[in-house]
């Protein structure tokens, strides 16, 4: 498995839906973000100038509601990769409560062509300390 990063999430009053906690919507955007931030961290900038990432597929398990006044961070984790394609898992907590577990893929794609670009195994090496 690859290296865990904590992203900061902040929660906006525009988040906040009829029911006074954060719309489920909200967490798609939450994971993409941490997920991006989790590839900037660790990726070498080349890889980052050259490489940009599709949300292939989102699988939320929603476990408690967020309030507007909440600390929340995503845990994200670079489970493998396969060619193309990355597998995360992010789990979006306040304190020791998760508030949503999601398993999500990604393609990669060249910035330039915009087509699926497979990763190299020495940029897979920097989440993994090995290569895959």
């Amino acid at each position: 498995m690859g290296q865990n990063h904590q992203h900061n999430i902040a929660i906006m009053a525009s988040d906040i839906d009829f029911m006074g906690h954060v719309n489920n919507a909200n967490y798609l955007t939450w994971v993409q973000e941490a997920v991006i931030a989790h590839w900037e961290k660790f990726a070498p900038s080349e890889a980052i100038a050259t490489h940009l990432w599709v949300a292939l597929k989102h699988e939320i398990t929603y476990r408690k509601p967020a309030f507007l006044e909440d600390d929340v961070i995503a845990e994200v984790l670079l489970e493998k990769v396969h060619g193309a394609r990355a597998f995360y898992s992010t789990i979006i907590k306040r304190g020791e409560d998760v508030l949503a577990e999601v398993q999500s893929s990604w393609c990669c794609v060249d910035a330039d062509t915009l087509r699926p670009m497979r990763l190299a195994k020495d940029t897979v090496s920097h989440f993994f300390g090995r290569s895959e």
